[in-house]
């Protein structure tokens, strides 16, 4: 089995440096190929250029949203495979309902810490569904 071959690719979509160096770090540690736009407005074309298996989405980004981009993707069928965590500091549970209504594959407010971050990417890319929201508020 070639490692290389077999890496899944993930996409950060996050405008604060600061968080973006910290899931740069441990998407990497994992074993993750990734790469990263600070924008929300190049993230579409860059998505459907490098169909990355999963996308790190911060919802508050300059130019266009997080929701607009979830939305943008799950409108393209030829992008029907690339999975979707959005990430919030806005982490209401209304957020999570409408990022989830939008198509996303799983939600986390920020800050989270590296190791539900790190499940959450886990689960997402096995294919799993997500957690149900009663579970989820017992988890947080």
């Amino acid at each position: 089995m070639d490692g290389a071959q077999d890496r899944k690719r993930i996409l950060v979509v996050e405008d604060e440096d600061n968080i973006a160096v910290a899931l740069d770090y441990l998407m990497t540690r994992e074993g993750y190929a990734q790469q990263r736009i600070a924008t929300g407005a190049g993230a579409i074309d860059l998505i459907r250029e490098t169909r990355p298996d999963l996308v790190l989405l911060d919802v508050m980004l300059p130019e266009v949203s997080g929701y607009e981009i979830c939305q943008n993707v799950r409108l393209d069928p030829t992008l029907a495979a690339v999975k979707i965590l959005m990430m919030t500091a806005r982490g209401s549970a209304m957020e999570r309902r409408k990022g989830l209504a939008m198509g996303a594959d799983g939600f986390i407010s920020k800050p989270f810490e590296l190791k539900a971050l790190r499940a959450e990417v886990r689960r997402i890319l096995a294919g799993e569904p997500a957690p149900l929201e009663a579970d989820a508020a017992r988890h947080a």
